[in-house]
Protein backbone atom coordinates (compact mmCIF):
# COMPACT_ATOMS: atom_id res chain seq x y z
CA UNK A 1 0.00 0.00 0.00
CA UNK A 2 1.48 3.20 -0.91
CA UNK A 3 2.48 5.79 2.34
CA UNK A 4 1.37 9.12 2.36
CA UNK A 5 1.46 11.72 5.02
CA UNK A 6 -1.16 11.18 7.27
CA UNK A 7 -1.22 15.08 8.88
CA UNK A 8 -1.27 16.09 12.62
CA UNK A 9 -2.55 14.21 14.59
CA UNK A 10 -2.68 13.17 18.73
CA UNK A 11 -2.92 10.71 20.67
CA UNK A 12 -6.24 9.85 22.06
CA UNK A 13 -5.72 6.46 23.07
CA UNK A 14 -2.77 4.22 24.81
CA UNK A 15 -2.66 0.55 24.43
CA UNK A 16 -4.74 -1.83 26.11
CA UNK A 17 -3.94 -3.21 29.66
CA UNK A 18 -4.20 -6.33 27.93
CA UNK A 19 -0.31 -5.87 26.43
CA UNK A 20 1.31 -3.79 23.64
CA UNK A 21 -0.75 -3.30 20.26
CA UNK A 22 1.85 -3.46 17.43
CA UNK A 23 0.44 -1.09 15.36
CA UNK A 24 -1.60 2.32 15.65
CA UNK A 25 -5.09 3.36 13.94
CA UNK A 26 -5.44 6.87 12.58
CA UNK A 27 -9.19 8.23 12.23
CA UNK A 28 -9.92 11.06 9.98
CA UNK A 29 -12.68 13.20 11.71
CA UNK A 30 -13.44 16.45 9.97
CA UNK A 31 -15.41 17.77 6.85
CA UNK A 32 -17.15 14.77 5.80
CA UNK A 33 -15.90 11.89 8.11
CA UNK A 34 -17.51 11.38 11.31
CA UNK A 35 -19.95 13.98 10.43
CA UNK A 36 -23.52 13.17 9.41
CA UNK A 37 -22.63 13.76 5.37
CA UNK A 38 -22.24 10.04 5.90
CA UNK A 39 -25.45 8.63 6.97
CA UNK A 40 -26.43 5.35 8.29
CA UNK A 41 -23.10 5.36 10.83
CA UNK A 42 -22.59 5.50 14.18
CA UNK A 43 -19.38 7.86 14.07
CA UNK A 44 -18.96 7.74 17.69
CA UNK A 45 -19.79 4.22 18.70
CA UNK A 46 -17.13 3.43 15.53
CA UNK A 47 -14.22 5.87 17.19
CA UNK A 48 -15.29 4.20 20.55
CA UNK A 49 -15.16 0.75 19.54
CA UNK A 50 -11.71 0.99 17.75
CA UNK A 51 -10.48 2.86 21.13
CA UNK A 52 -11.32 0.22 23.29
CA UNK A 53 -8.91 -1.90 21.88
CA UNK A 54 -6.54 -0.15 20.16
CA UNK A 55 -4.06 2.58 20.01
CA UNK A 56 -6.35 5.59 18.14
CA UNK A 57 -5.21 9.17 16.43
CA UNK A 58 -7.75 11.25 16.00
CA UNK A 59 -6.82 13.48 12.27
CA UNK A 60 -8.32 16.35 10.86
CA UNK A 61 -8.97 15.77 7.06
CA UNK A 62 -7.14 13.76 5.53
CA UNK A 63 -8.23 15.44 1.50
CA UNK A 64 -9.87 12.06 0.65
CA UNK A 65 -13.27 12.92 1.61
CA UNK A 66 -14.69 10.98 -1.33
CA UNK A 67 -13.60 7.36 0.87
CA UNK A 68 -15.48 8.78 3.80
CA UNK A 69 -14.87 7.51 6.61
CA UNK A 70 -11.12 6.56 6.05
CA UNK A 71 -8.70 4.84 8.33
CA UNK A 72 -5.24 4.71 8.15
CA UNK A 73 -3.66 1.38 9.95
CA UNK A 74 0.10 2.24 10.51
CA UNK A 75 3.04 -0.55 11.37
CA UNK A 76 4.25 -1.49 14.30
CA UNK A 77 8.27 -0.86 14.22
CA UNK A 78 8.66 -4.46 13.65
CA UNK A 79 6.17 -3.83 10.26
CA UNK A 80 8.05 -1.06 9.04
CA UNK A 81 11.57 -3.12 9.90
CA UNK A 82 10.09 -5.95 7.30
CA UNK A 83 9.00 -3.04 4.91
CA UNK A 84 5.23 -2.49 5.96
CA UNK A 85 3.59 0.82 4.98
CA UNK A 86 0.61 2.62 6.29
CA UNK A 87 -2.43 1.04 4.80
CA UNK A 88 -5.42 3.02 3.78
CA UNK A 89 -8.96 1.96 4.35
CA UNK A 90 -11.98 3.84 2.73
CA UNK A 91 -15.63 3.51 3.14
CA UNK A 92 -15.79 1.85 6.43
CA UNK A 93 -18.82 2.51 7.22
CA UNK A 94 -20.18 -0.31 8.97
CA UNK A 95 -18.66 -2.12 12.37
CA UNK A 96 -18.14 -5.01 10.76
CA UNK A 97 -15.39 -3.20 9.15
CA UNK A 98 -14.42 -1.93 12.08
CA UNK A 99 -14.20 -5.12 13.92
CA UNK A 100 -12.15 -6.53 11.00
CA UNK A 101 -9.91 -3.54 10.94
CA UNK A 102 -9.45 -4.09 15.41
CA UNK A 103 -9.17 -7.92 14.62
CA UNK A 104 -5.82 -7.33 11.79
CA UNK A 105 -4.49 -5.00 14.35
CA UNK A 106 -4.74 -6.91 17.35
CA UNK A 107 -3.25 -9.69 15.25
CA UNK A 108 0.03 -7.11 14.32
CA UNK A 109 -1.19 -5.37 10.69
CA UNK A 110 0.82 -4.23 8.62
CA UNK A 111 4.18 -6.68 7.74
CA UNK A 112 2.72 -8.88 10.45
CA UNK A 113 -0.39 -10.25 9.91
CA UNK A 114 -1.53 -10.90 6.41
CA UNK A 115 -4.20 -8.14 5.33
CA UNK A 116 -7.87 -10.08 5.58
CA UNK A 117 -9.20 -10.49 2.15
CA UNK A 118 -12.49 -8.44 3.27
CA UNK A 119 -10.32 -5.19 4.42
CA UNK A 120 -8.53 -5.67 0.79
CA UNK A 121 -12.07 -4.42 -0.92
CA UNK A 122 -11.60 -1.50 1.55
CA UNK A 123 -7.97 -0.45 0.94
CA UNK A 124 -7.15 2.70 -1.48
CA UNK A 125 -4.01 4.49 -2.52
CA UNK A 126 -4.21 7.85 -1.41
CA UNK A 127 -3.26 10.78 -3.80
CA UNK A 128 0.03 12.39 -3.16
CA UNK A 129 -0.13 15.74 -0.95
CA UNK A 130 1.73 19.05 -1.74
CA UNK A 131 2.28 21.19 0.59
CA UNK A 132 -0.61 23.63 0.33
CA UNK A 133 -2.31 20.83 0.97
CA UNK A 134 -0.65 19.87 4.32
CA UNK A 135 -0.35 23.46 5.54
CA UNK A 136 -4.33 23.08 5.50
CA UNK A 137 -4.46 20.65 8.04
CA UNK A 138 -4.91 20.92 11.91
CA UNK A 139 -4.79 18.84 14.84
CA UNK A 140 -8.49 18.68 16.77
CA UNK A 141 -8.19 19.71 20.16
Amino acid sequence: MAEGPVGDTRDDAAAPASGPVPCRVVVCRDCCCGTPKVTGVDHAAQTARLRARVPVRISACLDVCEQANVVVVQPSAAGRAVGARPVWLGLVNDPEATEDIVDWVRAGGPGIAPLPDILELYTFTPPRLGPAARGRRRTRS
